[in-house]
C-alpha cells in the first residue's frame, strides 16, 4: 500500500459537513471508497456525487480495506465506531491503517491506539481545521498523531483534501495540536469580537476599520473571513457553537491534567455556554459578538 501509484481501498466512516467531502476527494482521485454514515440517507446522497458503494456497518465497510479513516462526532461515537457492536476494528486486517480526522481527546486516541496494535493495525490521530469550507475546498489543515511509518503511507492521502498537513508526533499529539488551534480561535474571536462592538459604539465605519487594520499586526483568519458578517449579525457559517464547546471541554479537562493556566479560554467557553443558552448553539463561533450587541449591554 506505500505505492502512490496504485487505487487503495479505502473505507471512510461519518459523512458530516466534513467527512462528506473529503470522501468524496479520495473518490475522485481514483481510490476505491466505501461508506458508512449512521444515516444511510447521507451515503445515498454521497454516492448520487461520487464514484463508490457503502457498508450497512463500520465492520462492513472496514472489511479488506488498506485504510480506514473516520470522522464522527466525539470520543463515544469513535469509540462506538472502531470498538463497538460491529465496530471497525473487528474486520479491519493486519497492516491496515485507521486515520481518524474527529476531534476527540488526546487520552481516547492513545487508548485506540492501543487496542489496534494488538490486532496490527496501524493508528493516526489527524485532526483538521478549516471548517465546512476548507473541506469542500480540498483546504484544510491536518495535525497529525502517530509512527511514522504509519504517516508515510497515508500522507498522499491525506494530501487529497487538505493544503497543510504535519507530523508531530506520536498517537495523541495531532489531538493536542488541535487543542492549541482551538485555545487561539477562542481568543481571537472573542478580541475581534470586542473591536468591533467598540468600533460601534464609537460611531466608526466597521468595513473601513477592517480594510485598515486588517493590513497590518491585527490580521487574522477570523478577521478577514468573519469581521463582515459578524458585524451584519450573520453566524450561519461555519463551525457551530454546540461543536466548539465540545472542543474547549477537551481542552480545559487536558489543561487541568497537565497542570496549565487557561484563564481566558475558560472565560470564553463560558461566553459560548451563554449564546447556547439564548438558543444560538448551531451558529457559527463568531456570534460571540451577539453576546455584546445586546439591548443590555448598551
Amino acid at each position: 500500500m506505500s505505492s502512490k501509484k496504485h487505487p487503495l481501498n479505502i473505507a471512510f466512516i461519518g459523512l458530516g459537513v466534513m467527512g462528506f467531502p473529503m470522501a468524496g476527494y479520495l473518490a475522485n482521485a481514483g481510490h476505491n471508497v466505501t461508506v458508512y454514515n449512521r444515516t444511510s440517507a447521507k451515503a445515498d446522497a454521497w454516492l448520487q456525487q461520487y464514484p463508490g458503494t457503502k457498508a450497512d456497518t463500520p465492520a462492513d465497510a472496514a472489511q479488506d480495506k488498506d485504510v480506514v479513516f473516520a470522522c464522527v462526532g466525539n470520543d463515544h461515537d469513535l469509540r462506538q465506531v472502531t470498538i463497538g457492536e460491529h465496530g471497525a476494528f473487528a474486520t479491519m486486517p493486519e497492516s491496515s491503517i485507521f486515520v481518524d480526522h474527529t476531534t476527540t481527546s488526546a487520552s481516547v486516541a492513545t487508548e485506540l491506539a492501543a487496542i489496534a496494535e494488538k490486532r496490527q493495525i496501524g493508528y493516526i490521530d489527524a485532526p483538521v481545521s478549516g471548517g465546512q469550507a476548507g473541506a469542500e475546498k480540498g483546504a484544510l489543515t491536518v495535525m497529525i498523531g502517530g509512527a511514522d511509518a504509519h504517516y508515510q503511507k497515508i500522507v498522499h492521502l491525506i494530501r487529497c483534501y487538505a493544503k497543510m498537513q504535519k507530523h508531530l508526533g506520536p498517537v495523541g499529539k495531532g489531538q493536542m495540536c488541535k487543542m492549541v488551534n482551538q485555545i487561539c480561535i477562542a481568543g481571537i474571536v472573542q478580541g475581534l469580537s470586542e473591536a468591533l462592538h467598540f468600533a460601534k459604539r464609537n460611531d466608526l465605519d466597521t468595513d473601513a476599520v477592517v480594510e485598515v487594520i486588517s493590513k497590518g499586526a491585527a490580521q487574522s483568519w477570523q478577521m478577514d473571513n468573519r469581521a463582515k458578517t459578524m458585524s451584519q449579525g450573520e453566524f450561519e457559517f461555519g463551525f457551530a457553537v454546540d461543536w466548539m464547546r465540545k472542543d474547549l471541554s477537551i481542552v480545559l479537562e487536558q489543561a487541568r491534567t497537565s497542570g496549565a493556566h487557561l484563564p481566558l479560554t475558560a472565560l470564553v467557553d463560558q461566553f459560548y455556554s451563554q449564546v447556547q443558552a439564548q438558543g444560538g448553539g448551531r451558529y457559527d463561533t463568531s456570534s460571540l459578538i451577539s453576546l455584546l450587541e445586546k439591548p443590555s449591554g448598551k
